[in-house]
């Protein structure tokens, strides 16, 4: 029996399409190292992005195509994860203690944009990753009531505040400074200063992701925030109906013009399945999201059923993602979670850390 090859074991490697990457692992540079001795093969594998149960799923898939090879009798695959840090906007300086923001944006309100922001960060920390949130919606902050927290943010020094905790998660909004029911009644620059402090003066800690819920539009306010945040990439959340994508498509040249990566869009309310007989209704039209990604070259990351579970339970501070975490619709948001993770892992990566500052003392 002829040794397998280190070449037959790429080439082999080489037919399995990552269904996130939407690569193989080769081209992808995921496959760190193989080894050969005699009958048997170990493969290291080390993806840019939080895997959760796809971990085990993916080796067992990698293990059983690779001894299909001859000369091969048994394989092992190690699949470990290392998220990096990614560029952000030129110009704009990055924060401690984050690696990567990622905003979640809609270019008009009611669109789910606060409830998919919620579940792709509970999703996101499910799968292995430090994730905070930043509630971003001033005039209308939601994340509160959204993931079950009361009370106001410890300030150890007097000057910035410890993130609240939920879930998991590392939280901080304008919501846990005033009372639920004052409304915001600010001019833009007041808004976007408050943003900025609740942003920086935050005590982030160990962030592989933090996402930010910005509020819907394109305005001042987001455009601001859009040039002086550090952004690694963007979502867009819109509805399959015209109206909506109208306004989305807004947002989209918006991080465009301001060079930060959109990684994709997520269609919400895509479908409406009757919970009495099971008739599939397409309420707000169909497949506007996908046309929108076609015609904008940039990805589809996945569609969200309308289904009322989710907005119960997000109004009683359990989303869907830790409601029912092995739930179907939970699922969805794993998917869209891993897709958007991924294709940030392809971005170019942020050195900066890695280099040393250089002071220059006059003695």
């Amino acid at each position: 029996m002829a040794e397998v090859t280190q070449q037959q074991v790429e080439s082999k490697l080489q037919e399995y399409i990552d269904p996130y990457l939407e690569t193989d692992l080769v081209s992808a540079r995921a496959v760190r190292n193989i080894m050969i001795e005699g009958d048997q093969v170990v493969v290291d594998i080390v993806l840019g992005f939080p895997t959760g149960s796809y971990k085990d799923e993916l080796a067992a898939k990698l293990k059983e195509m690779i001894e299909s090879l001859d000369g091969v009798t048994q394989a092992r695959v190690n699949v470990n994860t290392a998220i990096q840090a990614h560029s952000v906007q030129k110009g704009v300086k990055t924060l401690s203690g984050i690696k990567n923001i990622i905003a979640i944006a809609s270019g008009k309100g009611g669109v789910g944009k606060s409830t998919t922001a919620t579940n792709l960060a509970l999703a996101l920390s499910a799968d292995g990753a430090s994730v905070g949130v930043l509630d971003a919606d001033i005039y209308g902050p939601s994340q509160p009531r959204m993931l079950g927290i009361s009370g106001q943010p410890d300030s150890k020094d007097g000057q910035t505040l410890e993130p609240m905790k939920s879930y998991n998660l590392q939280v901080m909004s304008i919501g846990f400074l005033v009372d639920e029911e004052t409304p915001m009644i600010w001019r833009g620059p007041m808004v976007t200063q408050a943003l900025q402090q609740l942003l920086n003066d935050t005590n982030w800690s160990g962030l592989d992701y933090l996402v930010i819920d910005l509020p819907p539009g394109t305005g001042d306010v987001q455009l601001t925030l859009a040039q002086q945040v550090p952004v690694s990439g963007a979502v867009i959340v819109t509805t399959p109906q015209d109206i909506a994508l109208l306004d989305a498509r807004k947002g989209l040249k918006m991080f465009e013009k301001v060079e930060v990566p959109v990684l994709g869009i997520i269609e919400n309310m895509s479908i409406h399945i009757c919970s009495e007989c099971g008739h599939e209704e397409h309420i707000f039209g169909e497949g506007g999201g996908e046309r929108m990604s076609e015609q904008h070259d940039v990805d589809f990351l996945g569609a969200l059923p309308l289904d009322k579970s989710i907005r119960e339970e997000v109004d009683n501070g359990r989303p869907s993602v830790v409601a029912e975490p092995e739930g179907r619709i939970s699922q969805i948001y794993h998917d869209i979670a891993r897709r958007t993770a991924a294709k940030l892992s392809q971005k170019a990566k942020n050195h900066a850390a890695k280099f040393p500052q250089i002071v220059i003392q006059n003695n």
